[in-house]
């Protein structure tokens, strides 16, 4: 068999299923014209219908064409979790322009480079207090012309800091922009092949690069997603499922698996401003919602309330992780208290979010990402040779080839060259895959500790040290080590009212669950773990922090 994994499939689903491919735009003009008077999107306990949602998009689009941010133009988006997102996204693509996306929680220093790397003259902001003021020193940077404010209060008043709109030439709300903006006789032609995003991603070993997303590879996403998930959808017959996007719509995970995927099916979107615990449950156990994508982080805050086994989660049809590797403890105690296969797919910006994901029914493998989806190729290459596909079993670099994956990255012909292989996309990510085809990551490869001459993977420490009684959150990285080069060592948050262990209590806990070689040199017990702007926690941002590092004692706080 070609694609082992493909006997595991939903019954009627195949790899070779055809992936239809289409534009943003007519997505959004689809879904309005077949759930017009459905809810969309539900902000606030404030209901926004498919119909309202197009029309205001289509009053944006106009909008960003009079003042000349049609095609071949970027609209960068400094926006969080509220319906101004969806409004101005789809609102750019309609005008025939590419979105840049921006993230709330980035730094000056990468904000800069990501608004001058995509060409971006014009952004849109929010007059939140955690937003305007860094948007108004990129214009008196002189880095954009205009700077469009969106104000929060238009969503309902919640209380959310919010900051004056000075009085300035190039400021305009988002009510004046659009105000009087004439309807074109005739919309910007868009085509599949044209960038839809610019989706800025890496950084770690430099600046940002911004992936260049089409109208094609973002529809091919949805539409992949679309055809996994079909016979689930239709053994449940016509029934508009309640989403919770709790994900920040300016990453890829959220803007595919939620926002893109939800309007194709005419679905309710919960939205979030930020990720509450309380206001989660409140939307599972009152609100009834029946999807809930996490990342890693919010599913261990979930199994950390008290009152765990007597929360009702019985509403949710479906749950999932993704955005980080989930640990397999986590997700079995999830189960035991809750009786819900919490499941972990894999995928990236670069391949607009589908890579792998797990069948409804299928052999049971903990700490696996599941099944390549239709439409997709993985194989696993050689580390000293990318050309070379290595057999089950054995661990190498994972590379992909599909429609949604990006053809490059923007301004960088040299990088997007180095980032194929055979027409493959080198993923960074090192794992295996086994005889069934189910693939199991073991970590990134610019992650990789090489220790003694061994090559030690942070993300199976980590796995195991989330067995030891006690431990919340746990990151684990390579540090200096006269001996072997390069040790491992555990940064780890405790439960409340879990005690400090030693370095040999952590070690002895860990006999038989790592190698030898691959045990703790050090342990640092820290309040807090830093975390990336979806969520999950950020080996890169601890490392960081690291710098310069200061001689530590093994075993002890340093």
């Amino acid at each position: 068999m070609t694609h082992p994994g493909e006997q595991f499939y939903p019954e009627g689903v195949h790899w070779d299923d055809s992936i239809v491919q289409g534009t943003l735009p007519d997505l959004l003009a689809t879904a309005a014209a077949n759930y017009g008077p459905r809810i969309a999107i539900e902000f606030r306990d404030r209901p926004i219908t498919y119909a309202e949602l197009a029309a205001q998009a289509e009053r944006a689009a106009a909008a960003f064409l009079r003042v000349g941010c049609g095609k071949n133009s970027s609209v960068a988006l400094f926006l969080g979790n509220t319906p101004d997102h969806p409004v101005n996204f789809f609102g750019a693509l309609k005008a025939g322009a590419r979105v840049a996306h921006l993230s709330p929680l980035d730094g000056e220093i990468a904000l800069t480079h990501k608004v001058s790397d995509s060409g971006s003259r014009l952004l849109v902001t929010s007059n939140l207090q955690a937003l305007l003021p860094t948007a108004l020193k990129l214009l008196e940077k002189g880095l954009i012309d205009r700077l469009v404010v969106c104000e929060d209060d238009s969503w309902g008043k919640v209380g959310t800091p919010q900051a004056a709109i000075p009085d300035d030439p190039r400021i305009v709300t988002f009510k004046a922009f659009v105000e009087g903006a004439p309807l074109p006789a005739q919309w910007p032609a868009v085509s599949v092949d044209d960038v839809a995003l610019l989706q800025y991603t890496g950084g770690t070993t430099g600046l940002p690069k911004g992936a260049m997303l089409t109208h094609g590879n973002l529809s091919s996403a949805v539409s992949i997603y679309d055809i996994w998930g079909k016979p689930n959808r239709a053994a449940r017959g016509d029934v508009v499922e309640r989403v919770i996007c709790v994900l920040p719509l300016f990453h890829i995970y959220a803007l595919t698996v939620v926002l893109l995927s939800s309007l194709r099916r005419g679905n309710l979107i919960s939205l979030h401003q930020r990720f509450d615990v309380e206001a989660v449950m409140r939307d599972i156990e009152v609100k009834r919602a029946t999807y809930f994508p996490g990342v890693p982080t919010m599913w261990i805050a979930i199994a950390a309330l008290p009152d765990l086994d007597k929360r009702d989660f019985s509403s949710l049809t479906a749950i999932g992780s993704g955005g980080a590797p989930l640990p397999v403890e986590v997700a079995s105690f999830f189960e035991r208290k809750v009786g819900k296969k919490l499941k972990s797919g894999w995928g990236m910006t670069e391949t607009c979010s589908p890579g792998t994901g797990h069948p409804p029914v299928g052999p049971d493998k903990p700490g696996s990402i599941g099944l390549m989806l239709p439409g997709i190729e993985l194989d696993v290459v050689s580390l000293e040779d990318p050309t070379k596909v290595l057999p089950p079993g054995e661990v190498g670099e994972i590379r992909i080839k599909g429609p949604n994956v990006t053809r490059g990255y923007w301004n960088r012909p040299a990088g997007s060259a180095e980032a194929f292989v055979d027409g493959r996309f080198l993923t960074g990510d090192i794992g295996y895959v086994d005889t069934d085809g189910y693939f199991f990551l073991v970590d990134r490869k610019k992650d990789m500790i090489i220790s003694g001459g061994f090559n030690v993977y942070p993300q199976m420490i980590e796995q195991a040290i989330y067995t030891v009684p006690g431990v919340h959150e746990v990151i684990v990285l390579g540090i200096p080590d006269a001996y072997r080069g390069e040790a491992a060592k555990a940064f780890i948050k405790l439960k409340p009212g879990a005690k400090p262990f030693s370095l040999d209590e952590l070690r002895a806990q860990l006999a038989g669950k790592v190698g030898k070689h691959e045990m703790p040199a050090a342990v640092e017990f820290v309040d807090d773990l830093p975390r990336t702007p979806v969520g999950k926690l950020s080996r890169h941002e601890l490392r960081q922090q690291q710098k310069p590092s200061h001689p530590t004692q093994p075993g002890g706080r340093s």
